[in-house]
């Protein structure tokens, strides 16, 4: 047993407890004017953090910069047979109807055990979210359209565009690109995280944005 990783992991978990208590307790727009100046705190800090490590270590962050284009321009040709075959996946997936007949059988189920479809319209987002990061913004702006963007599955259906990743996608092009062929249980450990990002925000969605 580590100590530090021990208390590492202790105080991350105290810290999203306590935000999550205070934001329980805040409004609706309270809590968008508060993420959105939280957000934008955090990704100039990032930035200013960069550009002051490059500094510090006396790196010319331009001339880095240049070179790793060059380098992902590269890469980028290198794996684009991985990408047709993965977006040439995800749009057969969605135009054969299967995406369809996967949330007629969930909503079905979950009337069996007398469970609400609150979530089912925002379910599409977290199915596509493994497959393709465009899909799924789709299937979120398809839901927000069709129910607005302030009703429940309007608002989980953007908890899910944070709460998955592109797995498939991501294993595609980075296995791809150094042409690894046996990905071992990276996939299986891959969904086992998306699924617990589903679960975790559909547990939060209904902790802050109860539906009505």
């Amino acid at each position: 047993k580590d100590p530090v990783t021990v208390a590492w992991l202790g105080g991350l978990s105290a810290c999203v407890i306590a935000i999550m208590f205070y934001f329980s307790h805040l409004t609706a727009e309270a809590i968008g004017t508060t993420s959105l100046f939280i957000s934008g705190i955090v990704l100039f800090g990032i930035i200013v953090a960069f550009l002051g490590l490059a500094v510090y270590r006396k790196v010319q962050a331009y001339e880095a910069f240049v070179e790793g284009a060059k380098d992902g321009f590269h890469t980028a040709v290198m794996i684009i047979p991985n990408l047709v075959a993965i977006l040439v996946g995800v749009a057969v997936f969605r135009a054969s109807g299967a995406m369809d007949l996967l949330m007629n059988g969930i909503s079905w189920v979950l009337g069996l055990f007398g469970v609400g479809n609150d979530v089912v319209p925002a379910l599409p987002t977290a199915f596509m979210k493994p497959l393709s990061g465009s899909g799924a913004r789709g299937m979120m702006i398809d839901a927000m359209k069709a129910l607005g963007p302030d009703s429940f599955a309007g608002r989980l259906s953007c908890m899910f565009q944070g709460a998955a990743d592109t797995t498939f996608y991501i294993i595609a092009v980075y296995f791809g690109s150094v042409g690894v062929k046996k990905t071992r249980h990276a996939v299986t450990c891959a969904l086992i995280a998306d699924a617990v990002g589903v679960i975790a925000a559909i547990a939060i969605a209904y902790l802050f944005f109860p539906p009505v």
